[in-house]
């Protein structure tokens, strides 16, 4: 089990927390009452938490899977990334999709997961030619429907 450290900014801040032994993200929690508006609008929503994640991890800010079928509210940078060296408040970019109707979230509610994933650290370097695959140049659709 990884350990992480936090520290919370807000006297009523719910750490991440798993809601089932297994889940793979733990939920992250709002600190103030937001609405957002119909088509489009969004705001960033702050979870009243600062966390050390280790070097060669990260945290993915992702979507609630309830909120999102249910009210069409989303993680509008989906995944939001959590660098290792971040030491800042953790917060998530929430966005109503739906046409007709306005989405207050309230204090204390779940508005979306962290996951930690480890990192593998890349060298990138210039060549003539990249070596052949079974996809080639095929892009977005390339595969069908």
């Amino acid at each position: 089990m990884l350990n992480i450290p936090f520290t919370a900014l807000d006297a009523a801040a719910a750490a991440p927390a798993y809601a089932h032994q297994r889940d793979a993200g733990a939920d992250l929690v709002a600190t103030c009452d937001v609405t957002l508006e119909a088509r489009g609008g969004r705001a960033l929503v702050p979870t009243g938490f600062a966390i050390a994640i280790p070097e060669r991890h990260a945290g993915l800010v992702l979507a609630r899977s309830g909120l999102a079928i249910h009210h069409g509210v989303s993680c509008l940078n989906a995944p939001g990334l959590i660098d290792s060296g971040f030491r800042g408040e953790v917060q998530v970019v929430l966005f109503n999709t739906d046409p007709r109707e306005s989405y207050t979230v309230h204090r204390g509610d779940r508005v979306a997961q962290l996951v930690i994933v480890p990192i593998e650290v890349a060298r990138f370097f210039a060549v003539e030619e990249l070596p052949p695959s079974e996809r080639g140049q095929g892009g977005f659709g390339h595969s069908g429907p």
